[in-house]
C-alpha cells in the first residue's frame, strides 16, 4: 500500500507539498476552512474538503487517524497551528509534521505532539514532499521539470558493497555523481568504491526513477 497524506491548510506551503505528492501518485487529501482555497487546489488532491481542523469530531468524520501522514500547514494563525496538532496527537495519528512562523513555535509544536517540525523559509514544499516519502532523503533540488538531485542516506542494504554490484544505474535509471563520506566528498565513484554506513549519496535523475529510487533501494 502507497502512503496516504492529509494537508492541512492549503495556502502556498501547503499547496506546494499536496501538488508534490499528487504529482508523485500518492493519494493526498487537501483541507482547509477556506472553500476558496480549496477550489483553487482541487485538481492537485486525490480529495479536498472545507472543515475547521481545530474542530476534533470534523477530524473524525474525514478519517484523519486512517492516514499515514499530516502536514500541519496552517499560515499565520500560530494558536490554529499549535491546537491542530494537539488534537491530531489525541487522535491517534501515525505522523505529524508541522510548519513552523518561528524557532518558538517550533518548540511548542514539538512539546504538543508534533513528530517534524519545518520551517517553510528553509524547507521548500518540494524538498519537504521528497522526505516524507522517504526518511533517507536530505534534499532534493529541482533542476528542471522532470529531472532533480537527491541527497539519499545509504540503506542498510547498500553498506557494504560496492557500485558495481549495486548497479544503481540499471536497476533504477538514476546516476550517482557523488558520495559524501563524513567530510569527503567523491565526486564521480568508481564501480570498486564501497558504501559505508552513514554515506549520503548525490543522485540525478528523472523525477519518478528517483521516486522508485528513494523507496525502494
Amino acid at each position: 500500500m502507497s502512503k496516504q497524506f492529509a494537508i492541512i491548510g492549503m495556502g502556498r506551503f501547503g499547496a506546494s507539498v499536496a501538488r508534490t505528492l499528487y504529482e508523485m501518485d500518492y493519494e493526498v487529501m487537501g483541507i482547509d476552512e477556506n472553500e476558496e482555497r480549496i477550489n483553487e487546489n482541487i485538481q492537485f488532491v486525490t480529495h479536498a474538503v472545507a472543515a475547521d481542523s481545530t474542530d476534533e469530531r470534523a477530524l473524525k468524520e474525514i478519517g484523519i487517524r486512517n492516514f499515514d501522514v499530516v502536514v500541519v500547514a496552517i499560515g499565520v494563525d500560530i494558536q490554529a497551528s499549535i491546537l491542530t496538532v494537539l488534537t491530531l496527537k489525541e487522535l491517534g495519528v501515525k505522523k505529524i509534521v508541522a510548519k513552523a512562523q518561528n524557532e518558538r513555535h517550533g518548540q511548542v509544536l514539538y512539546k504538543v505532539g508534533a513528530d517534524r517540525v519545518v520551517f517553510p523559509e528553509r524547507d521548500m514544499g518540494v524538498r519537504v514532499a521528497h522526505n516524507l516519502i522517504s526518511a533517507n532523503v536530505l534534499d532534493f533540488i529541482e533542476l528542471a521539470e522532470d529531472y532533480s538531485v537527491a541527497e539519499v542516506v545509504a540503506s542498510s542494504k547498500m553498506v557494504g558493497k560496492n557500485m558495481r554490484q549495486l548497479d544503481i544505474r540499471k536497476k533504477y535509471e538514476v546516476n550517482v555523481i557523488a558520495i559524501k563520506s563524513g567530510d569527503k566528498f567523491n565526486i564521480a565513484p568508481s564501480p570498486d568504491d564501497l558504501i559505508q554506513y552513514g554515506d549520503v549519496l548525490v543522485v540525478i535523475g528523472n523525477n519518478k526513477d528517483l521516486k522508485a529510487f528513494e523507496e525502494r533501494a
